[in-house]
């Protein structure tokens, strides 16, 4: 698999030597922009494409598992809404991971407490969710971090050490910068989009027919229409002898300093 670190003194390595055969006239200079161009192409895919741990090692699903297993995951909470899934995932025995927004979790404390007294797990999803996460400097990112970790541990006596990134990015700052705050990026094998897509059969037959035991599953504690695809894909998993783990018991990590 390719990776960031292997890469670029590769890349840097073809391009002096196309520089100096095109300096001589050996070859075009065309064959260093294709090297150039083939730069911002991998470097696009792997900042996009959680699953390639292209900067940085991600846990996106779980290779060798029991066989039943699986993890739902819930990004950008608490919400009011939260309560709801909360119940839901009550009613099926259900455990989840919720990767939670620092400034979320200021706005409703007593959801997220509910969130760990049930049994789930926390992650860090860091403190804004801003935007422009994939244009943060490395400092940028260890502050986001760090200041979603402070958040949590006011309010509970944990640092989690499992981390999301907003939209799913990772690159180079991304990557010092889980290094020096020593989390583990986790990722997905299964997107539901359902931040996007408004058809509530379409978020389903995205994940419905994917769902295996290993897999993990992103979702998000905001909407009504994920609580109702939430529900079926819960009735689905019965049906097939599935069950809902949370991440670090799925993947047996740590998921607490």
């Amino acid at each position: 698999m390719f990776k960031h670190k292997y890469v670029i003194p590769v890349l840097l390595s073809l391009g002096i030597l196309g520089a100096i055969l095109a300096i001589f006239g050996v070859i075009s200079w065309w064959w260093c922009f294709l090297l150039v161009f083939i730069w911002i192409a991998l470097t696009t895919w792997g900042s996009f494409d959680i699953r390639k741990s292209y900067f940085v090692q991600v846990f996106y699903k779980r290779k060798y598992h029991d066989g039943i297993s699986l993890a739902l995951t819930f990004d950008d909470g608490p919400t009011p809404i939260t309560n709801d899934f909360l119940d839901l995932l009550k009613t099926y025995n259900a455990k989840a991971t919720f990767f939670c927004i620092g400034k979320q979790i200021d706005k409703y404390p007593d959801i997220f407490k509910r969130i760990l007294a049930e049994g789930h797990t926390i992650g860090n999803h860091t403190m804004n969710h801003t935007k422009t996460f994939g244009f943060l400097n490395e400092n940028q990112v260890i502050q986001e971090l760090s200041s979603c970790d402070a958040e949590i541990h006011d309010l509970a006596p944990l640092i989690p050490r499992l981390f999301r990134p907003p939209f799913g990015v990772t690159n180079p700052s991304v990557a010092k910068a889980v290094k020096h705050t020593k989390h583990q990026v986790i990722g997905w094998s299964i997107r539901s989009l359902d931040t996007i897509l408004k058809d509530e059969q379409k978020i389903y037959d995205r994940v419905a027919p994917r769902l295996g035991a290993g897999e993990i599953v992103l979702f998000h504690d905001t909407s009504e229409r994920t609580l109702r695809v939430l529900k079926r894909i819960l009735d689905l998993m019965e049906s097939k002898g599935l069950i809902s783990v949370t991440v670090d018991d799925l993947l047996n990590l740590n998921a607490y300093e």
